[in-house]
């Protein structure tokens, strides 16, 4: 391997993100693919990654090499060192907890699977979010005359969740809520002095991004929590954590999105009283 191409995921991570604008269009579509799917990367042979990436096999070679790799399987070796060193193998133990389920339909087999959902959550995002990241984003979110919270669906929970914890700690926070169809209007209300924390996951909400959209572009501080380095909300951000959940019988956890969410409000409240 090059001495100067990544050694570790996290290094790959960023390098991409630093230059996939730069990339060609089918190369562009590999990166999303091995960044968001890199158990599949680790695992699978050069034709089955082609395939789910949508791309010929040859593509992933240029992939590759425009990384600065000899080859797809130097590359393949930074994402199997991710593979292995990750402990425990809980996406193995929640693919065998789905097939059993499925075959004893039994309360408690559902009730561990959807706990194994969450327990995998959280191991991710101890692997996604850095220190750096919280610390950037709390110091963000304590700078703010007016926390402002946006999240809609699935995401709507943790949204409302965040409000409730910095009211309880001291902080004025308001929530977007669309309420009576009013997220154009009560966007309106958010100022540079401000700051908005905005939540949304695939397939993510339209009108989500379209409101993060308005509102960065009147300089206000966007904190996004997101699942791909290649959501819409990562462009409009200031910074942003990656937060994926694992699923359950197509049941997305929500444990990883209220762990981070109440890490921020903490971590937050004590730089406002610092």
């Amino acid at each position: 391997m090059n001495a100067e191409v990544a050694r570790d995921f996290r290094g790959l991570r960023e390098e991409l993100l630093q230059r996939h604008a730069m990339l060609p269009r089918r190369l562009q579509q590999v990166a999303r693919y091995v960044l968001d799917h890199p158990d599949e990367v680790a695992l699978g042979t050069v034709a089955e990654v082609a395939r789910g990436a949508e791309v010929q096999p040859s593509a992933l070679v240029r992939f590759a090499q425009a990384m600065g790799y000899a080859g797809f399987s130097e590359l393949q070796g930074v994402f199997r060192t991710r593979l292995r060193d990750r402990w425990p193998d809980y996406d193995e133990r929640l693919k065998n907890l789905r097939d059993s389920a499925m075959a004893e339909g039994g309360a408690t087999t559902l009730l561990n699977g959807f706990v194994e959902a969450s327990v995998t959550s959280l191991s991710r995002l101890q692997d996604t979010v850095t220190a750096e990241d919280l610390e950037r984003a709390a110091d963000l979110l304590a700078e703010a005359r007016t926390l402002y919270l946006l999240g809609q669906r699935r995401a709507f929970p943790v949204a409302s969740y965040l409000a409730y914890a910095l009211g309880k700690l001291g902080m004025r926070a308001a929530l977007l809520d669309n309420t009576g169809g009013m997220l154009t209007q009560q966007a309106e209300l958010v100022q540079p002095e401000d700051a908005l924390l905005v939540i949304s996951f695939t397939p993510y909400t339209p009108s989500t991004v379209e409101v993060a959209a308005t509102i960065e572009r009147r300089g206000v501080p966007v904190v996004a929590i997101t699942d791909s380095a290649f959501s819409p909300l990562v462009p409009l951000a200031t910074c942003w954590l990656e937060v994926a959940e694992a699923d359950s019988g197509a049941f997305r956890s929500l444990a990883a999105s209220f762990a981070a969410v109440l890490t921020l409000a903490v971590l937050a409240a004590e730089k406002r009283r610092g």
